[in-house]
């Protein structure tokens, strides 16, 4: 691929930041319920909390949706993220719960932008597990069972049964859930946001968040909040506070990237014909999903881990897009031609167990941290549950299946800069012995004919 005038994005790909920025707080107020942070997660919280009539603050270092809440493939994912076969080992009584948490939170979004009429070319087209070799297929039909026996909804099937390009060997596919531009939803969650009765200020950054008494007072450079009740709602910023539970996640950027436009002669011949978004088996997966504006999204593949606070603001290394336009080549050698247009990042949170987390500290913060690379459908969810607990004094049973009863969190294993190298050294060597090159290059070259091969 060609790499030579990559427009590098400091925000996102998918959309330009807003022009209206809301003022930032420039005076002592006081409310029932302050949420930190601007993102899908908090914007939910602070949505839900209007609706049911609770006096709400808001306050976002940037502007609403600036983190990775727009900066993310876009794939409504309606399974639980991570490792499911670890997580079957380590979690399996959960795995019912986590499965249904997961569908649930599919549709809650689907809901939400039908009730605010969201134009975000959302396509309910569900999301695949797709295998690059016979050995990932393994897996795919392993977690299958396990999803199935979680009470999810997955078909398994070759790449032509699932519509998915032939280079794949064929794979799972997820039937809730779909694809969207991810910056359009969460700047029109703004919008609806802006017009509910919450406070909302924008250009606000925390910098202390400390208990006092009964309440909670929160620190910004011009500006007090009191509050009964806070929400922490800063995914992976959630670190730059005392408050915050130790080792409750670790900061980790990753990278998307964009083609040029293309030829629709061309993407048919790739027998996408699903437009499904598609993850790999790998152990850091790669991500590919088609847009409407006939290009293609792809990446992560390597993960960059975030060693102080404050996170920095910053644009892709062009080193990992140069390996991830690679990793496209591989997958796509009919189309190994096409130039990267953009590349943009952000930064997510994971945590130790791979599972969303939420819970409370002492009696008047909360916090949730529904990530682990399918927060697009989950945060929405949690900040609305979150918001529902908070004013009926108990948990829905969702909320209650990633519930921390305290907040105490392991050290994350293989987190590390090393740990996330020979993770990623490991997905190379099987590149390298599994036949995936040779799969994708010997679909590309079977002839087309009438749009089949």
């Amino acid at each position: 691929m060609k790499t030579d005038h990559v427009e590098y994005h400091a925000f996102s790909g998918w959309v330009k930041p807003p022009s209206d920025v809301r003022p930032a707080l420039a005076e002592d107020v006081t409310c029932r319920v302050a949420v930190i942070g601007g993102g899908i997660n908090g914007m939910s919280t602070a949505l839900r909390l209007t609706e049911r009539g609770h006096d709400v603050v808001l306050l976002e270092a940037q502007f609403c949706g600036h983190g990775s809440s727009s900066r993310n493939a876009g794939q409504l994912a309606g399974a639980p993220g991570g490792d499911l076969q670890l997580l079957n080992l380590l979690s399996r009584k959960k795995m019912p719960g986590m499965m249904r948490l997961a569908e649930h939170a599919a549709h809650h979004v689907e809901g939400f932008i039908a009730k605010h009429d969201i134009d975000c070319d959302y396509e309910a087209t569900g999301n695949a597990f797709a295998a690059v070799s016979r050995g990932q297929m393994g897996r795919v039909r392993r977690v299958a069972k396990i999803v199935t026996r979680a009470g999810g909804h997955v078909e398994v099937g070759t790449s032509e049964e699932l519509g998915i390009p032939r280079g794949f060997v064929g794979g799972l596919r997820e039937v809730v859930g779909g694809m969207m531009n991810p910056g359009k939803f969460s700047l029109g969650m703004r919008r609806v946001l802006l017009d509910s009765p919450a406070r909302v200020f924008e250009r606000t950054k925390v910098t202390d968040v400390r208990p006092d008494g009964a309440q909670t007072v929160l620190t910004t450079p011009r500006g007090r909040v009191r509050a009964d009740k806070v929400v922490l709602a800063t995914n992976a910023f959630a670190g730059e506070w005392d408050v915050t539970p130790r080792h409750l996640s670790v900061p980790i950027y990753v990278v998307e990237a964009e083609t040029e436009p293309i030829d629709p002669d061309r993407l048919a011949a790739l027998g996408w014909t699903s437009r499904m978004g598609l993850v790999t088996q790998h152990a850091i997966m790669e991500n590919y999903r088609l847009t409407p504006r006939n290009t293609i999204v792809f990446g992560v593949r390597r993960l960059e881990r975030g060693t102080s606070y404050p996170l920095p603001e910053k644009t892709p290394d062009p080193a990992l897009v140069e390996e991830l336009a690679g990793a496209f080549a591989t997958r796509f050698p009919a189309l190994s031609d096409l130039a990267i247009e953009r590349a943009w990042g952000g930064w997510i949170a994971i945590t130790s167990s791979w599972l969303p987390l939420a819970g409370q500290i002492g009696d008047s913060i909360y916090y949730s941290i529904a990530c682990n690379g399918h927060g697009l459908a989950q945060a929405p969810y949690v900040g609305t549950l979150i918001a529902d607990a908070i004013i009926d004094g108990e948990r829905h049973e969702d909320l209650q299946t990633l519930w921390a009863a305290k907040p105490n969190f392991p050290r994350p294993m293989m987190m590390g800069r090393l740990g996330l190298r020979t993770i990623w050294a490991v997905d190379r060597f099987n590149d390298l012995v599994n036949g995936s090159r040779r799969n994708a290059r010997r679909a590309a070259a079977v002839p087309v004919r009438g749009g089949v091969r």
